[in-house]
Formats: C-alpha cells, sequence, structure tokens
C-alpha cells in the first residue's frame, strides 16, 4: 500500500497534466520551447507513472486493468473482473 501522500502527488500531477496538455501541445506546435521551459515540471506527462488505482503500488502495474498484479490476482480468484478466470489445462 503506497502512502496516501504518494497517491495524492500523483493525483495533482495528473490533473496539471491534464489542465496544460491543450497548451503544451500548442507550444510544441509552434516550436516555442523557451515558452515550454516556463511551464510547471509537473505538467509535463513524462512525470506520470502507473499505479495501481486500488492500492497506488507502482511496480508489477497491468495498463489493461490499471491495477497492480496482487490486486489483479485477488479480484480474478473473487470473480469480480469480468472474462477472467484462472486456467487450468
Amino acid at each position: 500500500m503506497a502512502k496516501e501522500s504518494v497517491k495524492a502527488r500523483q493525483r495533482k500531477r495528473e490533473a496539471m497534466v491534464a489542465k496544460f496538455a491543450e497548451k503544451r501541445a500548442a507550444l510544441k506546435a509552434a516550436g516555442d520551447y523557451a515558452a515550454l521551459d516556463q511551464l510547471p515540471k509537473n505538467a509535463s506527462p513524462v512525470r506520470l507513472h502507473n499505479r495501481c488505482q486500488l492500492t497506488g503500488r507502482p511496480k508489477g502495474y497491468m495498463r489493461h486493468f490499471g491495477l497492480c498484479r496482487n490486486m489483479f490476482r485477488d479480484l480474478a480468484l473473487a470473480g469480480k473482473i469480468p472474462g477472467v478466470r484462472k486456467a487450468s489445462w
């Protein structure tokens, strides 16, 4: 379980990226790199990190489901993810 402060920081970065996305695209298209440098650092999408939606775990992230491997396994075994079940052959 990630600390609440780390999860809050990630949410803040996501909001900042969304807020400045249009402005960044316009500045990049115009080639105005001096103005791009004036934008906040957290407005860059490179600073985002994929995290589990439930726990905030940064490693073992499954992009298709938005969960870490541990939570994916628990939810899949509980039958809470539609179309997913444990393999047996």
